[in-house]
């Protein structure tokens, strides 16, 4: 079958897309609740980077962590800044497990952010692939040698 032999590097930017156009979609749906609630939502989203010593700005790390999540959310879809968006996604995913746990929730209420955040770690590594905004305004120099 086509998709269980040596090419599978034929699909794989397809993969990417589909990966990043999901995820992206989905993080901007649950991002844009937090960046549209105001200054109370950003405080209280924000407070928990006391638990990693950082007990200043509150609000600002909020507003931090909802623009990672709405706004990333697309950069991620579109592919634009891919992995300055990875970053900032996996950091905001990392805080949102460290507060569940710091809460004593169970592993079901963190599961996801700790796997979203292997998930952005990852494609930091992979990156965009062929179908991304980056891809195409960014262009890679051409390599001499293969």
């Amino acid at each position: 079958m086509l998709l269980f032999e040596n090419n599978y590097h034929r699909t794989r930017d397809f993969g990417l897309l589909i990966l990043r156009v999901g995820l992206g979609m989905m993080f901007t749906i649950h991002g844009y609740p937090k960046l549209m609630g105001g200054q109370a939502a950003w405080t209280e989203v924000g407070s928990v980077m006391k638990l990693v010593g950082l007990d200043f700005a509150p609000t600002a790390w909020g507003l931090l962590a909802a623009v990672a999540e709405a706004v990333g959310g697309q950069l991620l879809a579109i592919g634009l800044f891919f992995r300055i968006t990875c970053v900032a996604l996996f950091i905001t995913m990392i805080m949102a497990a460290i507060m569940h746990i710091s809460k004593g929730d169970n592993f079901g209420s963190y599961s996801h952010a700790v796997e979203s955040a292997f998930v952005f770690l990852g494609l930091l590594f992979i990156g965009p692939g062929r179908y991304s905004l980056d891809k195409l305004l960014f262009p890679s120099p051409r390599r001499l040698y293969q």
